[in-house]
């Protein structure tokens, strides 16, 4: 039921709904998000909006053939919601509708508003609260909504949703083919029998290749430079072997805490030994390639392991289609494209029916929303980042980013956890608004993203910042993170405070909200 009040600006406006919590996003990071909040803090009243018309995030934006994770599910999906598929990696529509089915369990899907796109966030301090305004899609058309909540938590991911990156190549007009974004995957497009050309190394262009070789009629890799990649079992032995012993819930946080201390220990590895782990990553793409194959040239990066994100192999799929001739790999520049396929700098031509773009995403932060304190914008690139999910001085505001070099579940369980708690904690001491204060001392700056990726390089300003101590560090280390969180002294760098007329003393009920 709508009804009208004064905004910010002293204007009337209609609100569609009003609640304690807003989540911004129906994917991984809002479900859990969702229920990580209902668990410690049942009294509390949220909504989610989703701009788009099914629960997914990523996993229901991105419909190219072979779309899956690029990390094991099982660190994927949530502590509290066990994986019960075979797999070790799963397919993108079985991550979707997994998500689908835990959002419905817990009763989370009634709380979502479906086709609304949030446009701005505008923070109240009069009445600490956040005026949240959108474009909700109907049968006449998009209609201005407005949403009331006392916070707002951001599960909007990193990148943005309408524009990946689009590099300008020269004669692409002239190309009398189709080219397709991996993004934005056509429905009807029929690659079969096709000569393919994939422009990209990475975890899309891995993931992608070996599915159109199925049916096209060969597919051709185009790469500048090459990617660090290591084959990983869709079926994991010892999963097995655990799922059988234990139960399911058992089973589940046993091989979840196992995967995640396997990714932990392997990145510590190839960091501390970068040789020894560039040794290692070419010998087993050497087995795997046929003899003779010239690894140096298309599999041998010029930088050490995770300075990029390292590139998952499914059941050495990539490998198979090289060595059956269904799939190439050139190592070359793109000079301009012609009718029939793409010039490179070598001067050699490559024929093609289909030109698939698989050349990144674009950096975005908060989902491109505006965001406004008191009537004045704010910069999300501005603030520095406080323990990985709040704002520089932006009150009851949460944001969610995963981890480069492990899962993003891992970590958006965990800052879900932390939002929770600081719920629970306002509750219990009657705040009405907190926020994290640097002040004047001055902070040494690193990017938030620790990683040499050209999507990263091409917008090292597009997220907000991190610093290099806690708790303004943005760190990258999953068991690290862990303690720190299990210590968290949650008054550290915060201020908090009351509007007038709100009780300060907790209540008994929020009391024991607080302490369960």
């Amino acid at each position: 039921m709508s009804v009208t009040e004064h905004d910010a600006t002293g204007e009337d406006t209609e609100i569609t709904e009003t609640v304690d919590v807003l989540i911004i996003g129906a994917g991984i990071s809002g479900i859990g998000a969702a229920y990580r909040i209902a668990e410690r803090n049942p009294q509390l009243r949220y909504t989610i909006l989703e701009r788009r018309s099914r629960i997914g995030g990523t996993w229901d934006l991105f419909r190219y053939p072979g779309i899956r994770s690029d990390s094991d599910i099982f660190t994927l999906s949530f502590p509290f919601e066990p994986w019960t598929r075979r797999e070790n990696v799963a397919d993108g529509g079985d991550i979707r509708d997994y998500l689908d089915t835990t959002a419905r369990k817990h009763g989370i899907d009634q709380h979502i508003r479906f086709d609304t796109h949030v446009t701005s966030a505008e923070w109240d301090p009069a009445t600490d609260t956040w005026t949240v305004r959108a474009e909700q899609d109907g049968p006449d058309g998009p209609r201005a909504t407005t949403y009331r909540g006392r916070f707002v938590f951001f599960g909007t991911g990193y990148y943005s949703y309408d524009e990946p990156h689009r590099p300008d190549f020269p004669g692409i007009d002239q190309f009398g083919g189709d080219v397709v974004h991996p993004q934005f995957w056509p429905e009807d497009l029929d690659h079969s029998g096709k000569r393919v050309v994939v422009i990209g190394s990475g975890a899309t262009a891995i993931s992608l290749i070996p599915a159109l070789a199925r049916t096209a009629a060969h597919v051709t890799m185009l790469q500048r430079s090459p990617t660090y990649m290591m084959s990983m079992a869709r079926i994991d032995p010892m999963v097995e072997a655990i799922r059988k012993v234990l139960p399911p819930k058992p089973s589940h946080a046993v091989v979840r805490l196992r995967n995640a201390l396997f990714h932990v220990l392997s990145y510590f590895m190839f960091r501390k030994a970068p040789r020894f782990g560039r040794w290692l990553i070419r010998n087993r793409t050497m087995a795997a390639l046929p003899k003779g194959y010239d690894v140096d040239t298309h599999f041998k990066p010029r930088y050490d392991p995770w300075d990029q994100r390292m590139c998952l192999i499914l059941d050495r799929d990539l490998f198979n289609e090289i060595g059956a001739g269904r799939a190439a790999v050139v190592t070359d520049h793109v000079d301009h494209f012609d009718a029939t396929g793409i010039v490179l700098k070598s001067g050699k031509h490559l024929d093609a029916d289909v030109v698939v773009t698989a050349t990144g995403l674009q950096l975005q932060a908060l989902g491109g929303i505006r965001i406004l304190i008191d009537g004045q914008e704010v910069n999300p690139a501005d603030r520095f980042v406080y323990k990985e999910y709040l704002l520089e001085d932006v009150p009851n505001m949460a944001w969610c980013i995963g981890y480069t070099n492990a899962s993003w579940t891992l970590r958006a369980d965990m800052t879900a956890r932390a939002f929770a708690k600081l719920l629970a904690y306002m509750d219990s001491h009657g705040y009405t608004h907190a926020y994290p204060h640097l002040g004047d001392a001055p902070i040494d700056e690193k990017p938030t993203f620790d990683l040499q990726a050209n999507y990263i390089k091409r917008s090292p300003h597009a997220l907000p910042r991190s610093g290099t101590k806690r708790p303004w560090h943005v760190r990258h280390n999953y068991l690290l993170d862990v303690i720190d969180h299990r210590f968290d002294r949650i008054e550290e760098s915060m201020v908090f405070g009351r509007t007038h007329g709100r009780a300060a003393a907790p209540t008994p009920a929020n009391r024991a909200a607080q302490t369960a």
